[in-house]
């Protein structure tokens, strides 16, 4: 698993470079491949600089990344055969780069398209988004309905991401606390991720994604938009477009897998964000989070 924005934080990545020259290498590619310096942004900042979604995208994935290089040398049996991959919203690049689709380098080079993409949507069409804790999946849709926001990701019973324009999702939260909300939380955000205020975006992207060489899949991915495991290279292309302006399924990801029989998850990335909300609703899982250098050392 790998997590998506709104993990990011000064100083990522630093420790795993400091001890493993594998880390470092691909901290330097990604500099390389972009023509900035993005390992400086990620481990000094400044931190408005880092939370910039362009800079934010190939930054966690590219921590994400070295943080898997790392544990794989390690232990070479690690991922051998997953059964599953899935990343949350960007973590779909890193995703896809595990299960052999995507090389490093075109994974990094368009996260950095798609960053520039949702930047220029957010500047054109302003938004916002809040989370909004206590109501279910339903109760949310009513609130949008009423209000002109939108759901843009579900990522636990009970723990929805809404968004749209600014006076539409300050209405949705009003109406959510009159249904019985537990907590609702304005996020600090350059736009309405996963909304149709992202659509210009999504359609920036077709471009990129269909001239990007992808490779057989070694292993099933679960996609974002759909909650179901993807094989073929044209819906992974639709996927990557479709995922940019359509909710984050992350809810029913867990759901599918839990269905599935996968019963150990491996999170690979800075935070522990979707180790928690799998542990919240598959009890008996074992989950295992990689993000940092001294976690690398992995036993299964």
């Amino acid at each position: 698993m790998f997590p998506g924005q709104g993990a990011q934080v000064v100083g990522m990545g630093k420790d795993l470079c400091d001890e493993f020259p594998v880390a470092r290498e691909l901290f330097d590619r990604a500099d390389e491949i972009l023509g900035i310096p993005l390992s400086r942004i990620c481990f000094e900042g400044p931190e408005d600089e880092l939370q910039q979604t362009q800079n934010t995208q190939p930054a966690i994935a590219v921590t994400s990344l070295a943080l898997l290089r790392v544990a794989t040398d390690l232990n070479p049996d690690l991922l051998e055969k997953p059964a599953f991959v899935a990343g949350h919203s960007l973590g779909e690049y890193p995703a896809l780069v595990a299960a052999g689709a995507l090389t490093f380098d075109d994974a990094i080079r368009l996260l950095r398209t798609r960053g520039e993409l949702m930047a220029a949507a957010g500047k054109a069409r302003p938004g916002t988004m809040a989370a909004v804790i206590g109501l279910d999946i339903s109760e949310c849709e009513d609130v949008c309905r009423e209000s002109g926001a939108e759901v843009c990701t579900v990522n636990a019973p009970g723990q929805i991401v809404i968004g749209g324009p600014r006076d539409n999702v300050v209405r949705a939260l009003d109406y959510a606390q009159a249904r019985g909300a537990k907590k609702v939380i304005p996020l600090s955000v350059s736009g309405a991720f996963h909304s149709s205020l992202m659509r210009s975006a999504a359609e920036g992207m077709v471009n990129p994604v269909a001239t990007t060489s992808f490779r057989e899949l070694q292993v099933p991915v679960v996609a974002n938009c759909t909650a179901t495991a993807i094989n073929e290279i044209t819906t992974v292309r639709n996927e990557l477009v479709d995922q940019v302006h359509r909710p984050v399924q992350w809810a029913r990801t867990v759901e599918f897998l839990g269905e599935q029989g996968v019963d150990t998850f491996i999170e690979f990335g800075p935070g522990r964000v979707l180790s928690g909300i799998i542990k919240r609703m598959l009890r008996r899982s074992t989950c295992i989070t990689v993000n940092s250098a001294e976690s690398v050392h992995v036993e299964l």
